[in-house]
């Protein structure tokens, strides 16, 4: 009877030492985090609480999320979570400055009309007609917004970024002025043939709708003091004096976006006569005089070729043409680590360059884009008296190297100008440790025609784009306006974890299954120009007159045809085999295996335990 007072007993305090512990812990220990991730996905980075402590005026964050609707979303709600423990990290960072709110749209209610005022944007997601809402407001003491629309799930790495990036726009109030200088009518011009004025070219009409442009002329000694960007577009004949002024600004700390091309294609003269095409060297621009002292260089006379994105263009009989020279970079190209083309999924080029790299320089140079290993270096004067793009592959040869077009310089570098420059008397600064800019091997990538669709629709232009030329412009000058410490907040890790040995598994099958397609498809074409022979063999009755060699040659080629195709057959069936061998184990490890060795596990640590007892018993 003792013995079962004292077990209830002992219960009844277990449970009451359980609800004090948990009771304490929460009073006291509240705010203390332990991050055991791989990333470290729940912790703030050094960039983001240095931004959060710099508020100055309270802010409130709302964060939008319809639970009712997506009971069914069980990927998405575990997204969700993740998204608000983060928020949580910011309330908490901001030591009072960020009130955090969490709010359920649901349907019908003040709630989703408030969501759908902020302009929040919902996901229908039953035949019902539920909406799902899964966005972010943030709003200042000046009533200024800022939103997130929608969280996508496959933006996850840069989560982190999208949240500092609206809290840094919101204690941000001055809006951000940009300095131009450029060689090309990218602000609209007179054409001199119609007297008609042409528009800006479309992304510098969405910049002005961000920042404050001022155009810099190259006349002038030295840039404005009250710019916070800078940007450089085909700079040609810059004079010695703007130019050590630009050397200054970066070394005191300047951001810049320098766009540079030894072809620029929008750059010939409007009244060039057609017998005589101008040289391409007086379509060249660089600013080589600046970053061979940083340790980066555009290769003076060549232009990069690459086989792999290659683009179609209209030859001389109208018949569509690939060339070499006007590339289509995609998602391969891309660094999927930054920011500035994470999100992007295609960039057109025309006759870019390549950025050489000094591997004794201390700078950092991260890869924005990079071309294929199908691609080589082609030198300018090819193209002075181009007529047919098809006579670019007759010399063609893959080096097996990816160039380098566009790439982000930061880290140490040193002044062009060490000494100084004639009549300065300002204080000199011959080197820095914070060097911040982004340098594209291309001008051409910001003309209309390679990214945009412009389309008059009652007497508005309309553009309408098929290319993220204009998206990696924005992206580019948007991450540069940041404070380092926003500049620094990379993309983090993914809090869902993907399956790399199937991924691995699928890419190797698939690559085979592309190399025997390919071979298939080359000897395709080559049977039909064998064909082609053939035809012209026709008699005068129209009857094909084969020999019996073709005859055979033909036989021959119907049976590889049908070997290979047995062949392809096969490696997707192994593709699907192996990656239904290993679900299988992982089956077994999960559901059986696992299972039982801890069963196993417990059932000897009983015997273990029953064995002392006897053993104390004796």
């Amino acid at each position: 009877m003792s013995k079962k007072i004292y077990s209830t007993s002992g219960f009844v305090l277990v449970v009451l030492a359980f609800l004090l512990f948990t009771l304490v812990n929460n009073t006291l220990f509240s705010n203390v985090r332990l991050d055991l991730t791989e990333n470290n996905l729940f912790t703030l980075s050094a960039g983001s609480r240095e931004i959060v402590q710099s508020i100055d005026e309270p802010i409130t964050l709302r964060f939008f999320f319809s639970d009712k609707a997506s009971q069914d979303l069980t990927a998405l709600r575990a997204y969700a979570v993740r998204v608000r423990e983060l928020l949580q990290e910011y309330e908490l960072a901001g030591d009072g400055k960020i009130e955090l709110k969490i709010i359920d749209p649901e349907q019908f209610s003040e709630a989703e009309d408030q969501a759908a005022g902020f302009g929040l944007q919902s996901v229908p997601v039953s035949a019902a007609g539920d909406e799902l809402y899964f966005g972010l407001v943030g709003t200042n003491a000046l009533d200024d917004v800022a939103i997130l629309p929608f969280f996508q799930p496959d933006k996850e790495e840069f989560l982190e970024y999208e949240i500092s990036k609206m809290i840094h726009g919101l204690i941000t109030l001055k809006k951000p002025s940009i300095g131009l200088i450029t060689s090309l009518p990218v602000q609209g011009d007179m054409n001199m043939q119609t007297f008609q004025s042409t528009p800006a070219w479309i992304v510098i009409q969405q910049l002005e709708q961000a920042f404050s442009i001022e155009k810099i002329e190259t006349t002038v000694s030295e840039l404005p003091k009250d710019i916070d960007l800078l940007l450089v577009i085909h700079p040609k004949d810059i004079p010695e004096a703007l130019l050590f002024s630009i050397d200054q600004f970066i070394m005191k700390g300047g951001k810049m976006l320098a766009f540079v091309d030894p072809l620029a294609e929008l750059d010939r003269p409007a009244q060039a006569n057609p017998m005589m095409p101008s040289p391409p060297t007086g379509q060249a621009s660089d600013l080589n005089k600046l970053m061979t002292h940083w340790g980066v260089s555009l290769r003076e006379g060549m232009v990069l070729g690459d086989s792999q994105t290659a683009l179609s263009v209209g030859g001389p009989s109208g018949t569509p043409v690939r060339h070499l020279a006007i590339v289509g970079m995609g998602l391969d190209n891309f660094s999927m680590d930054d920011v500035v083309t994470a999100g992007l999924e295609s960039i057109n080029m025309a006759t870019a360059g390549i950025i050489d790299v000094d591997e004794d320089s201390e700078l950092r140079v991260d890869a924005l884009i990079r071309s294929s290993e199908y691609s080589m270096p082609l030198d300018s004067l090819q193209f002075q008296f181009l007529r047919n793009p098809e006579e670019l592959q007759k010399s063609f040869s893959a080096t097996g190297e990816q160039y380098l077009v566009a790439a982000r310089l930061s880290g140490k570098a040193v002044s062009a100008f060490p000494d100084g420059f004639s009549g300065f008397t300002g204080d000199l600064v011959s080197e820095t440790d914070e060097l911040n800019v982004i340098l594209v091997a291309d001008t051409d990538i910001l003309s209309d025609r390679l990214w945009v669709q412009v389309q008059n629709f009652f007497g508005q232009q309309i553009a309408n784009p098929w290319a993220n030329n204009g998206d990696l412009v924005v992206n580019a000058l948007d991450n540069l306006r940041g404070s380092s410490a926003l500049i620094s907040i990379r993309s983090r890790g993914r809090f869902t974890r993907p399956f790399d040995v199937v991924q691995d598994l699928r890419r190797e099958a698939e690559t085979r299954y592309l190399e025997n397609a390919n071979s298939l498809q080359a000897r395709l074409a080559e049977t039909e120009r064998q064909l082609s022979e053939l035809e012209e063999t026709v008699g005068s009755d129209n009857i094909l007159l084969l020999n019996p060699e073709q005859e055979a040659a033909i036989l021959q080629f119907q049976e590889e045809k049908i070997r290979i195709r047995k062949q392809l057959r096969d490696v997707r069936h192994q593709l699907n085999e192996d990656i239904e061998t290993l679900g299988s184990t992982l089956k077994f490890l999960n559901i059986a295996l696992i299972p039982l060795l801890l069963t196993l596990l417990l059932l000897a640590a009983n015997f273990l335990r029953m064995s002392r007892s006897r053993e104390f018993g004796k």
